[in-house]
Parts: structure tokens; sequence; C-alpha cells
């Protein structure tokens, strides 16, 4: 049995079977609906049911309240039919071409970044390159059917090798195999491009707002709009816990000096004495709220923890940023199974 949804504004229609998401099939479809964690947490596929009923899922209260349930709104990477549906949701045109490749690779460099962070360079077959915007990510298919998801940091331009920011999780399947197991050569199989986190056309200023890997994607974002003399003003907070958790540094800091559109604000959460650190401190998303009284006229772009993307939306709305501005990357940090 299957369901037929309608999304508005733009009357595309697509069939949705049982069990399967309206997310899913909209992607099977050929339909790019936005999203981002495809598990509930960051709120990214937000939207709209103008008719018909669903069932909810494993949707979470941070991402989907009650009072958002109340006003008909459901997360669509969590939401099946239980009818025919009519929903309203904006469309991601821009990345509807781009096909999606499952492909082989090799380990050409891994580089520690910092004592927890692992920067990992993949080489595709010599016939083979992603197309991706930037922003976007991956997908390591693992042998047991595991995938794990890691946003890209090369911009599109510079496709030789794809460059990945691998944070540790202590106990975690994947990342403890890429530290201590993972070597030059190894083949891998991926799958992408993935997701709908990429700079839209605008002439809002842009905030982006990152946490610890979080500033992989924004990575590929900046240097793809500096490649392109996009002249927009654009400003990074970029939060770490402690300074030593805050790799690369020195390239925003070069960004900063050779555009004048451009500034970095970075933010130590719970700087350590012998750090010294005199910048600025606490919660990244706090650190633009501090310094800008009025979002209206901003868009924003946040990327990291689902506690701080969802923080972010909840505080950043709340100072005037119209929803339909907010765009983010959650990252759900995989670790031991639990017992």
């Amino acid at each position: 049995m299957s369901y037929q949804v309608t999304i508005q504004p733009s009357g595309h229609q697509f069939s949705v079977e049982r069990g399967q998401t309206v997310l899913e099939a909209a992607l099977a479809a050929g339909l790019n609906l936005p999203y981002g964690c495809r598990n509930g947490a960051c709120g990214a596929c937000k939207g709209k049911v103008l008719s018909g009923r669903v069932d909810h899922g494993e949707a979470q209260a941070g991402a989907l309240s009650n009072e958002d349930r109340k006003q008909g709104l459901a997360l669509f990477c969590c939401a099946k039919p239980l009818e025919d549906l009519v929903i309203e949701v904006r469309e991601i045109a821009a990345v509807k071409d781009i096909p999606v490749k499952t492909l082989p690779c090799r380990v050409e460099r891994l580089e520690k970044l910092c004592h927890d962070v692992m920067g990992i360079w993949l080489k595709l077959p010599s016939s083979e390159r992603l197309q991706f915007l930037p922003g976007q990510y991956i997908d390591f298919l693992l042998k047991d059917g595991r995938r794990r998801s890691f946003s890209l940091a090369n911009a599109p331009e510079e496709d030789a090798l794809l460059e990945l920011h691998v944070r540790h999780v202590p106990g975690g399947f994947f990342t403890d195999h890429v530290f201590n197991a993972m070597k030059v050569k190894d083949i891998m199989r991926i799958e992408g491009p993935l997701g709908s986190f990429f700079l839209r056309e605008s002439d809002k200023p842009a905030i982006f707002v990152a946490g610890g890997t979080g500033f992989a994607p924004i990575k590929s974002i900046l240097t793809h709009a500096f490649r392109h003399q996009i002249q927009r003003q654009m400003v990074l907070y970029w939060g770490a816990r402690h300074l030593r958790d805050l790799y690369m540094p020195e390239l925003p800091a070069r960004w900063q000096q050779a555009h004048n559109n451009f500034s970095f604000i970075p933010v130590i959460q719970s700087p350590l004495s012998e750090e010294r650190w005199t910048g600025r401190t606490g919660h990244v998303h706090e650190a633009v709220l501090a310094d800008i009284k009025d979002l209206s006229g901003y868009q924003v772009y946040a990327c990291g923890a689902p506690v701080m993307v969802a923080a972010a939306r909840r505080d950043f709305l709340a100072r005037g940023l119209p929803a339909e501005e907010f765009y983010s990357d959650a990252f759900e940090y995989q670790g031991a199974p639990s017992a």
C-alpha cells in the first residue's frame, strides 16, 4: 500500500510506501527536501502537514515540540504517512540534478589535525569525480551494513582528493578504527553527495556558527565563496570546549586578513588555566547573541552537535531571524553501543 504526497507550493507529487518516511520517498523520487541528521535530532527537515495524518516516529522533543505538533508541523525524516498528505516545505532545487554515486576510494593521506581530530584525504578512481555543493557530506559504507557520515571539507573545485575531518569518539566503532587501525592505501566505499547544507544566494550578511568539526562543511563553503569572490558580509563564530580542541585556527585567521568582507571569532567554552586564553568564552551561539541584537536581516548557517544547533535555532529565531533563513547540519556523534 502506498500514499500520495503533494508538496506545496510547487505541486510536485510522489508516492510513499508503507513503512517509508516522507523524506526517504521524496529523495527516491528525485525531489530534494531539506534535511540534516535524518534521525529526528536537528529539525532541518521540519515542514507543515496541510492535510492528512502522519506517525511522527522518533522525532526528538528538542527538534519537534508539542506546540509544533499542534501547529501541524512534522519532521519529514521521521514522519510516515497514515493517509494521503498535502505538505508545505521548501524544496532544494540546486541539488536536484547532482547524481548520488556509490564509489570506491583509497585513503591517500592521514594527518592528525589536533589531539582528537584526524584529517582524511580520499582519492577516487581516476575516471571519477564527485560533483557536490560546498557543505554537503558523504557516507562511508561499512562492511556490516552500517554507515558513517562526514562532511566534505574541501571545495568542489579542489576535488582531486576528498577531505574529511573526523573527531575521535572514545569507544566509537568507526572513529576508533580511524585513529588506531586505518592506513594509507586502505580501500573504502562511499556514497554521496548528500545533504542540503549549502550557501544560498542572497545579499544578506551570513553568520556561520561551527562547533568542533562543524568547521569542515563551513571550510568548504567559505573556500568556494572566496574563490568566486562573493562579496556579501560573512562572519564565522567557531566554538570549542578548550583551546587545544580548536584545530586549524590559522586558516580562518588568514581568511580574515585576506578578505575585507570576512571576520573570524573563536569562542572557547571552558579554557584551561594553562592555555592563557584571553578571547571570547562561553557557548558559541551566545557570542552571536551578544554581538547582534536584531537578526532579522541575516542568514545563519549552523553546524555541530544537535544540542548546539537546536539552541541556536531557538534563540536566533527569538531575536528576529526568519525561520527560513536558518540552515543547519547537526552532527550526531556515535560512541560505543549500549549494553
